[in-house]
């Protein structure tokens, strides 16, 4: 039943109807025009879509490395018959890393020769280092400005080192004592 008039409830139903405020200013309003706050519906819009297929976000760099890097200190190597290092080299360098107080579990020994394409600042957004060791010339990652050898500098507010690689210090005593000068201060 649709009624039009709403005083024509009163005769169809002997009941007293209780409205609430509102509903009695809706009421009160004459038939046929629309009271001052009522909100009309919009008319649905009709727009053509067009599927773009998602971006793919990159994900991010991950990098294989040997060591538990507790002390964020990045060691970058450059071993391409090696998964990470020479074994007598490795132990050359834990037995120097050692009598300066840290382990392999405070180290990171990072082989860039199996990621030859990874840039110096992915590098750093990874493993975010605070001391960074360079053995060998070849073992420089893209994108890093050119050291001076065997000379500690500053790089973002951390010391880098970059030194002679293990192979062309094993048979001179010259390029490991200056090898060993510059780490005690690294």
């Amino acid at each position: 039943m649709n009624i039009e008039n709403p005083t024509a409830f009163s005769f169809i139903m002997q009941d007293d109807i209780y409205l609430l405020n509102k509903d009695k200013e809706a009421y009160s309003a004459p038939a046929g025009s629309n009271p001052a706050n009522a909100v009309a519906e919009p008319e649905p819009e009709y727009k053509r879509t067009v599927s773009v297929p998602p971006v793919a976000e990159p994900e991010p760099a991950t990098f294989h490395f040997l060591g538990g890097h507790k002390k964020n200190f990045l060691v970058i190597v450059h071993y391409p018959e090696h998964d990470y290092m020479h074994e007598k080299h490795l132990a050359a360098l834990e037995s120097t890393l050692t009598r300066l107080g840290f382990s392999r579990d405070d180290v990171a020994i990072f082989n860039r020769a199996k990621y030859l394409d990874a840039e110096f600042a992915a590098l750093a957004g990874f493993f975010k280092p605070q001391k960074l060791l360079l053995l060998g010339k070849s073992s420089r990652p893209a994108g890093l400005e050119a050291f001076e050898l065997n000379k500690l500098l500053q790089l973002n507010g951390y010391p880098v080192l970059l030194t002679f690689s293990f192979d062309e210090m094993m048979d001179s005593v010259e390029s490991k004592k200056a090898f060993w000068e510059q780490m005690k201060q690294l």
